[in-house]
């Protein structure tokens, strides 16, 4: 089966960074976009960033991510990362990524068909 494994979440002070990593087992992310989305407690799941499977093309939610975070991925790893920097505590989430079913990011929390198990990421002083 194919599935997606998030790594990389921890307890940062506030202005801290992190870099999220997500890799797959069962098949190669390659050919895939792929999205990180992040859920906080008492809110709905929220998109965050996508990448194309080439990188060519890269989207970020801007009243989230503000500048300050960046979505990379080496394929030749078979890793996509989201590197985040200038951490608020209003970045405390469970971070998730997920595969699409396609080559390009498209919509948002649509045609994603696989989601890993989440990593927790806490701001806090």
């Amino acid at each position: 089966q194919f599935q997606l494994v998030e790594s990389g979440g921890a307890l940062v002070q506030p202005g801290g960074s992190l870099q999220l990593s997500c890799t797959s087992s069962g098949g190669t992310l390659a050919p895939y976009a792929v999205a990180w989305f992040r859920k906080a407690p008492g809110k709905r799941r929220a998109p965050v960033a996508c990448i194309s499977d080439s990188s060519l093309t890269k989207k970020y939610v801007d009243s989230i991510v503000k500048g300050r975070f960046t979505i990379s991925r080496d394929n030749a790893k078979n890793m996509v990362y989201l590197q985040m920097d200038s951490l608020k505590p209003e970045d405390t989430a469970v971070y998730y990524c997920a595969k699409k079913q396609y080559s390009m990011c498209g919509p948002w929390d649509v045609d994603f068909d696989t989601w890993g198990q989440g990593t927790q990421v806490t701001v806090s002083s």
